[in-house]
């Protein structure tokens, strides 16, 4: 079941809103099995999905261009369209043809390389350092571990803000991402455009690598994750093979990271601002009951949980569980961190910044504080004084995999602008209490609109009057604000507050 729109006041801030119910959450037979069949000769599938429903919604307060001319104007005019629904739920069929990469400039081709079928070796993916990796086997999409016979895709563009989303149901799987952009929109666009196929393709690998492991040496194969993904028994576990999808999802990354900069490099010359544009990256993807996290900057991921496999609370209230960690120089262990790599530099941390210019310390981008090259790009006080050590910014993620139970009730996935007026505790009770009422609404419009009403509140205007100032001026008063909320539905309890009423 699909559904969502934009909303229609003159003003249309909230430029995205989207939702999305699954169909499956249908068994109330309270009946723990996991609902695999492992008949032979038939496909593994799960009979409920351990998510019910998701929904999304971002308000801009940043003034943005609406598309970038990055990559003499291909990435704009060609990806962007191919891989982004700005208000709703749309279908894709799978297709190998679904990516469209090879648009790119063919001096951008080379450092794509591996997303080009070039015939070599996964194994050589390791043994490679230099910015751009090795050509390697790329498995069709039917091999993907995100493989159906069609998505459900959604996302779109509020400010500096990208949110997407695309699930499937045949194979219990959903992709959630936040990328939270900053200086300019281009490092968010680009993640919009090419994050997803990136994830997608290493997860193809590391598939076809247990494949050929599991034909080698006669392993037979288990369903670790509950959701039929094939995982070789022998000689192997279940959380070995979590941590080769978190690095899977690091790679991609990486890859992400090394194909921006590329493509930055080609145009600095003439868009020399391009040095100082970044994104923080939220990444989260449920395959069957595991739910991966993947964060560089400072989105959260925030869990619901009534506690039982986490903390015990003798009230049964809900409580809530960062699943990110917050790289700004706000905290200590990144701050010390970050001293400690450039011992020799006293300027590292100029203002509460780094060197006076970012508070997060990890993100996509920014290659000025990266690449002496870069920041020599920018003129008089743009340019970064005394680049004694770069990089100063890191792109290296927070990974974590947290698998899903029985008193685990929803995530809510946020960009910073979000907590900078609701800690994590209120984000949930707000959250619990708008499901509760509506267990058909939109909770992540909903949030947005308390948000507006607390921004208003503290500026002294009425939200009317807040919402009436233009996008630009109203950035004084909150920034791009993205939220994913995602209903589990592992249990009987949250599968029915997702559908009832």
């Amino acid at each position: 079941m699909m559904g969502g729109q934009a909303i229609t006041d003159p003003g249309a801030e909230i430029k995205i809103s989207f939702g999305y119910h699954c169909n499956s959450n249908t068994d109330d037979s309270g009946d723990e099995s996991d609902g695999i069949d492992m008949r032979p000769g038939t496909k593994l599938r799960r009979a409920n999905s351990s998510f019910s429903c998701l929904s999304g919604a971002a308000l801009s307060a940043n003034a943005t261009l609406a598309n970038t001319n990055i990559c003499n104007g291909l990435f704009g005019a060609e990806i962007l369209p191919a891989l982004d629904s700005p208000t709703s739920f749309r279908r894709i069929p799978s297709s190998p043809s679904f990516s469209k990469l090879d648009l790119l400039s063919s001096s951008f081709q080379s450092s794509l390389s591996n997303l080009s079928c070039s015939p070599s070796s996964p194994s050589e993916l390791a043994e490679d350092n230099s910015s751009s990796l090795k050509s390697i086997s790329a498995p069709s999409w039917s091999e993907s571990f995100l493989n159906a016979t069609e998505v459900q895709i959604a996302g779109g563009a509020a400010g500096e803000d990208r949110v997407q989303a695309v699930c499937s149901e045949e194979n219990d799987s959903l992709f959630c991402a936040i990328y939270d952009g900053f200086n300019g929109r281009d490092a968010a666009d680009f993640l919009a455009g090419t994050l997803y196929e990136t994830i997608r393709h290493y997860l193809s690998l590391l598939n076809w690598e247990l494949e050929r492991e599991s034909k080698v040496n006669k392993g037979s194969y288990v369903d670790c994750f509950a959701n039929g993904l094939p995982y070789l028994e022998a000689e192997k576990s279940c959380s070995s093979f979590k941590q080769k999808v978190l690095n899977s999802l690091e790679q991609a990354l990486t890859q992400a990271e090394n194909d921006f900069l590329h493509m930055v490099e080609q145009e600095m010359d003439d868009r020399p601002d391009l040095v100082s544009i970044g994104s923080c990256v939220l990444v989260v993807l449920l395959l069957g009951k595991n739910l991966y996290v993947l964060n560089a900057g400072d989105s959260r991921a925030v869990l619901a949980t009534y506690g039982e496999a986490i903390v015990t609370n003798s009230d049964g209230r809900l409580q809530a569980v960062q699943l990110t960690v917050s790289h700004t120089v706000d905290n200590e262990s990144e701050r010390i961190q970050l001293l400690k790599n450039h011992p020799e530099d006293h300027s590292t941390i100029v203002g509460g910044k780094v060197k006076g210019k970012l508070k997060v310390t990890r993100a996509l981008g920014v290659g000025y504080l990266k690449k002496k090259s870069m920041n020599d790009a920018l003129m008089g006080i743009l340019r970064v004084r005394n680049l004694i050590s770069p990089p100063y910014i890191s792109v290296q993620p927070s990974l974590t995999v947290h698998e899903i139970s029985s008193s685990d009730h929803f995530v809510v996935l946020g960009s910073d602008g979000l907590f900078d007026f609701f800690n994590n505790d209120e984000v949930v009770k707000l959250v619990h209490s708008y499901i509760q009422r509506y267990p058909l609404g939109d909770p992540a419009k909903f949030l947005l609109e308390q948000l507006v009403i607390r921004a208003a509140d503290c500026a002294g205007f009425s939200k009317e009057e807040l919402m009436s100032i233009p996008a630009g001026r109203r950035r004084k008063y909150h920034d791009d604000v993205t939220v994913i909320v995602i209903i589990l539905g592992m249990n009987k309890r949250t599968s029915k507050a997702s559908t009832r009423l």
